[in-house]
């Protein structure tokens, strides 16, 4: 079986993509993965990094404005989809499963040109441009959300991979704390801003740092790759550590309590999966989704929203420090945190993929089938007898003259209504709202 996953561009895109390229590598060790990206994206990090082939195509990011750009689009858009239907053809797909942004909106329509069938999954509650299309080109459609509209979807949930969603915090805690130089016996603030950092959960630590340290809880702040901290914090006994970039969150995850954060559905569904509370920002771009992602948790009580505007050094003081200090508060909210997890979205969707390329064969194994002679039944078939060995008489024999009703009509051929199969998919999947057998541990409680 050959895959070929399109979700490049952010690690929103790319992180489910990998998470459920692992699932069905542990299905099936035989099956092959391919992935397409943009040499913009961090696929191209990323992707080689999870040990999977990485193809490009060219980017066709839409203008976010009317200019002479819109122009252009046409014909990039056509080169990109042919572009990624000389690798589908290459590379022998089987299926493309697209995760929206950049990469996908061309692999759908060179998926459907190509007859490979497609499945979609839209991790947002309001889809993008991408799965849009998508949703229209296929009825394999899947969604992170619940509540997401998008046409003829399931809620399957968002993948995310195995090393975050078996995480056992408890366990893992004093080796990832000593990973990153943190005391065992304190609280620890999580502080990142998705793949890029955020400038305005930086600004709002500077000022609050000391204060947070002085309470006794410990920092750990992801900055961003193209940020270096601000924060001027003395030696002292209770550490702030800040990092650029952190490629095992499962350790960061591991090390924390609390996280003051940006509200993308990966960051949202891997702190669910956890079962740790959160302060969300959401990003104040887009259409809002990041707010959408996060509201669900905060209204059952696993997490806090502030606007990014509001985020200020003196909210952390005044709001999130006395939460943080409060240890049956961090407990209760990493509950219901955990409650709103969904650990084995990656394996839903893995064994959705294999059922629908299975169907897909099976269809057409059986639609080559019903076209064979035998597959139209005995009755259908009039066998023709060999002209020269019917009998005539001699004086009327005439060599140019055909013999006479030795043809079987036209329509004797033709096969019978309700003998080709249907196209649509088997697959049924079970409920996916269905709660996992076992619940992720609650790890609230600070380490004391």
């Amino acid at each position: 079986m050959r895959v070929v996953l399109a979700g490049g561009g952010s690690a929103g895109h790319i992180e489910p993509a990998l998470a459920l390229a692992d699932a069905l590598r542990q299905a099936d060790s035989g099956i092959s993965v391919t992935c397409l990206g943009t040499k913009r994206g961090l696929e191209t990090r990323l992707v080689p990094l999870r040990g999977y082939d990485l193809e490009l195509i060219p980017a066709v990011p839409l203008p976010r404005s009317v200019s002479p750009d819109y122009l252009t689009v046409p014909g990039r858009l056509a080169g990109a989809v042919h572009t990624a239907g000389q690798i589908l053809d290459r590379v022998g797909a089987d299926v493309l499963v697209g995760f929206g942004g950049y990469v996908s909106a061309p692999a759908y329509l060179a998926a459907k040109r190509h007859h490979v069938p497609i499945v979609v999954h839209e991790a947002n509650l309001t889809p993008g441009f991408a799965n849009r299309l998508g949703s229209r080109l296929t009825t394999h459609v899947f969604t992170g959300n619940p509540d997401a509209k998008l046409r003829g979807s399931q809620y399957i949930g968002l993948p995310v991979r195995r090393d975050i969603a078996e995480l056992d915090r408890f366990k893992l805690g004093d080796y990832a704390r000593a990973h990153f130089r943190l005391r065992p016996d304190l609280p620890v603030l999580l502080v990142f801003g998705g793949s890029q950092g955020a400038g305005t959960l930086n600004r709002a630590l500077v000022g609050a740092v000391n204060a947070i340290r002085n309470a006794g809880v410990q920092v750990l702040h992801v900055t961003g790759p193209k940020n270096t901290s601000d924060v001027q914090a003395p030696a002292g006994s209770v550490p702030y550590v800040a990092v650029p970039y952190v490629d095992r969150m499962d350790l960061a995850y591991a090390a924390a309590d609390f996280a003051l954060c940006r509200a993308g559905a990966m960051t949202c569904a891997e702190l669910t999966a956890v079962g740790m509370p959160a302060a969300y920002v959401p990003l104040p771009h887009g259409n809002g989704e990041q707010r959408l992602n996060a509201l669900p948790i905060v209204q059952r009580g696993g997490g806090l929203l502030v606007e990014d505007s509001e985020l200020t050094a003196d909210w952390i003081v005044k709001s999130l420090l006395p939460l943080l200090t409060n240890i049956d508060q961090v407990a209760a909210m990493s509950e219901a945190a955990a409650a709103m997890g969904r650990r084995d979205a990656d394996r839903w969707l893995a064994k959705a993929v294999i059922d629908i390329v299975a169907a897909e064969k099976d269809a057409v194994a059986r639609e080559a089938a019903a076209r064979t002679p035998a597959a139209l039944g005995a009755a259908d078939v009039v066998e023709e007898p060999d002209p020269l060995d019917a009998p005539v008489a001699p004086d009327s024999f005439d060599p140019f003259a055909p013999p006479q009703g030795q043809y079987p009509s036209q329509g004797q051929f033709s096969p019978q209504a309700g003998q080709y199969p249907s196209q649509e998919s088997q697959y049924a999947p079970p409920d996916p709202y269905e709660r996992p057998a076992s619940p992720p541990p609650s790890h609230g409680r600070h380490r004391r």
